[in-house]
């Protein structure tokens, strides 16, 4: 089916949702504004799964029209039916476009930039891997911790291109036949993917959980990195007994030689001394209590007043991905502010199923969604649900209520990559064209599910004792 039929046919759904008479649609207690909400809610999961226009188009059309349709400023012949009390804000929902949480992945693209431009990134790379020696096994082991390192304070696609850049002269004196060749490529994606989970800015599903994680709620960006980075390691060292046992090799040694040196001058001291002091800012938020939002700003203030990031550079952010991550902010609001995500929860019989279960249905379905499509757009459709879900279940007070619901989500949702399309990393891997679809099926359908699991147990455990 091409394009334009797709396009064409999804309309046409989002057209009848949109008009059909409110006794017609199966969720009691739904308004006309969450009418128009679930429409956009359907129009922009068709598009975030099919992929006939890119993520981030989906995500400003999901603006336009909730601010066309349901908000304070649609046209008077559409605003004349929604009820005031749910009609949603159009400043509220324009305003996602400059939400903290995007602010907090501004800066860290402009860490990364930085770091990049100054090699900051490839020398660190060298300094961590130059002592590891020759072995396959250990090469292999600090490939993996290195690029998880790195994923969790810089985009896992920029990780993924440095590593596999890194990677190929180590490379090139080996057989591309062996096995073991197939299982350090590998590595990258799945250490890549996984190093996300370790901070709120690490991969986007946890930066739109982390969102949440305010007031009561409230999870500071150091007690995120306490839990996450240890099941993070825990994840890499059985991800690596795993690839070895999957990717036999006769690779006794790899020689690593990374001809690369630490920049001196007064600029790259000052990227390296920002870089530093904003981790450590963020990791300390409860002692001098600045919020991880405001930290954000240091990198950026810095490095556009010093001249380390200038127009070009700022052209090499992600804008796609910020907007991407606005569209599924407002998408959250509406589905909330309308009433559609508690009419929904509320027509589920949750009553009868226990916390637990609920909430593993909550990271298995995560998980699925994310194998096939953006784990962004995946934590962009499920988050609004799963606080629905966590707000009117009391039983999940005891384990950390809401906070345990997002963050099993949003890392649940990082554990979806089974598939060349499953991630970004995953892509760039696939496209060197020594590994197959095969292989990430092989290899995600057993780390995945084992990734979800230790994530579960961990975030319940962590509940129970009264972490959240």
């Amino acid at each position: 089916m091409s394009h334009t039929i797709k396009l064409c046919l999804f309309t046409l759904i989002f057209l009848a949702l949109f008009n059909i008479p409110l006794e017609s649609i199966p969720i009691d207690g739904v308004t006309v504004t969450g009418q128009r909400v679930l429409a956009i809610f359907v129009l922009a999961t068709l598009l975030w799964v099919s992929e006939v226009v890119p993520a981030y188009a989906t995500s400003l059309l999901i603006l336009g029209l909730l601010t066309v349709t349901a908000s304070n400023s649609s046209p008077f012949f559409l605003r004349e039916a929604l009820d005031p009390s749910v009609t949603l804000s159009y400043k509220a929902i324009l305003s996602s476009l400059a939400a903290p949480v995007v602010v907090l992945f501004l800066g860290g693209f402009f860490i990364a930039i930085a770091a990049t431009k100054y090699k900051l990134d490839i020398n660190l790379a060298r300094v961590l891997l130059k002592p590891i020696g020759s072995d396959y096994k250990k090469v292999m082991l600090a490939l993996m911790g290195i690029t998880a390192v790195f994923s969790m304070f810089m985009s896992n696609t920029a990780t993924t291109a440095m590593m596999l850049t890194l990677l190929t002269p180590l490379l090139a004196n080996v057989d591309n036949s062996d096995r073991g060749v197939k299982g350090l490529i590998m590595a990258v994606p799945i250490a890549a993917n996984i190093g996300g989970i370790g901070t709120p800015i690490g991969t986007p599903p946890n930066a739109i959980a982390f969102r949440y994680l305010t007031g009561e709620f409230a999870v500071t960006f150091g007690e995120w990195m306490l839990f996450a980075i240890p099941m993070a390691m825990v994840l890499i060292f059985i991800a690596w007994n795993l690839l070895r046992k999957l990717y036999p090799t006769s690779i006794k040694e790899i020689t690593v030689k990374i001809d690369s040196s630490f920049q001196k001058t007064p600029k790259a001291y000052t990227v390296y001394a920002t870089i530093a002091a904003t981790v450590i800012l963020w990791v300390t938020s409860n002692i001098h209590g600045v919020n991880s939002y405001t930290v954000a700003l240091l990198p950026v203030i810095v490095f556009t007043l010093c001249g380390i990031i200038d127009t070009n550079d700022i052209k090499q952010i992600n804008w796609d991905v910020l907007w991407l991550i606005a569209g599924g902010i407002a998408l959250g609001y509406a589905l909330e502010k309308s009433g559609l995500a508690s009419a929904v929860v509320h027509s589920i019989p949750f009553g009868n199923l226990g916390p637990i279960v609920v909430l593993l249905m909550m990271s298995i379905v995560a998980m699925v969604m994310a194998t096939f499509m953006s784990n962004t757009a995946t934590a962009n459709l499920l988050m609004p649900i799963a606080v629905s879900i966590a707000t009117s279940l009391s039983s999940l007070d005891a384990m950390g209520g809401l906070s345990l619901m997002v963050i099993c989500v949003a890392l649940s949702a990082s554990m979806g990559m089974s598939l060349p399309i499953s991630t970004p990393p995953n892509a760039l891997a696939h496209a060197t064209g020594l590994i197959g679809s095969g292989d990430f099926i092989r290899t995600g359908r057993l780390i995945s599910p084992i990734g979800v699991a230790l994530i579960f147990s961990v975030v319940i455990t962590l509940g129970l004792l009264g972490y959240f």
